[in-house]
């Protein structure tokens, strides 16, 4: 057997056991939560032993579980169901705090949530004078400029943040981006310490932004929810009702996600 058709069969096994416990996992039912090892093995078609090496394996990761009288789905799914519900119902939660931030301020309102080195826009809220953005919901963008991406890394891991930082080097878009890990990590220092971060001009030229994190159930910051205004028409003496606004959007959307996972 050549190199190629070794790597095929592999591939074909790989899929072939995937889909096995794929299978197994769709039998949990409300009307029958457990399955012996044997009732499994005869659903698939398949010998005794060869169910409960799938059985095992997905013991093994936690996704099942054994029950009296045989097997029942254990924590790993609960697990992912929660993070699941939690991903699905985040733009839910934000929207009527979005939709009231925006009517305060009458600016562009932003959910975004990173992604390794990637910010994701989830969902944005234009005002009655919208202004041009790179910002639009499903773009996803780079984690070192604007303030909603230094928000969502300022939070983050240590570990996660050196990662992101040291993997490659950061793409500059205005002369305003930060991109030495160094300066951005004392940037990333003061938001944490503010609990609002600002940027003028990073991402897109004469942009203000104010971001303000969103944190789930556990208190861990999920997401980030933020503004994106013509600098020009915000004064200086504004900026702190702004930040302040923003702050209060992302501690309303926080409440509706710890009612939501509780």
């Amino acid at each position: 057997m050549t190199e190629r058709s070794t790597t095929a069969s592999t591939y074909r096994e790989r899929n072939s056991t995937a889909d096995r416990a794929l299978d197994i996992l769709m039998l949990f039912s409300a009307d029958k939560p457990v399955w012996t090892g044997s009732e499994v093995a005869i659903e698939l078609g398949v010998a005794r032993s060869t169910g409960y090496r799938y059985l095992q394996s997905l013991s093994s990761n936690g996704f099942i579980e054994e029950a009296a009288g045989g097997f029942r789905l254990g924590p790993k799914i609960f697990q992912l169901a929660r993070l699941a519900r939690a991903g699905l119902g985040l733009s839910d939660a934000a929207l009527p705090a979005m939709r009231s931030l925006a009517a305060q301020i009458n600016e562009t309102v932003l959910l975004t949530r990173r992604s390794g080195r990637s910010v994701v826009c989830l969902d944005l809220v234009e005002a009655q004078h919208a202004v041009r953005l790179s910002y639009e919901r499903g773009h996803v963008l780079p984690i070192n400029a604007g303030a909603a991406a230094e928000v969502l890394l300022a939070w983050a891991d240590p570990a996660e943040v050196t990662a992101v930082l040291e993997q490659a080097p950061l793409e500059r878009f205005t002369t305003k981006t930060l991109t030495e890990p160094e300066a951005l990590r004392k940037r990333l220092a003061h938001i944490r310490k503010q609990g609002v971060a600002v940027s003028h001009g990073e991402l897109d030229p004469h942009i203000l932004g104010v971001a303000a994190p969103i944190r789930n159930a556990e208190g861990s910051v999920c997401a980030a929810v933020s503004i994106a205004a013509l600098a020009a028409r915000v004064p200086r003496g504004e900026l702190r009702n702004v930040e302040k606004a923003v702050r209060e959007a992302a501690a309303a959307i926080s409440r509706q996600l710890e009612l939501r996972e509780a």
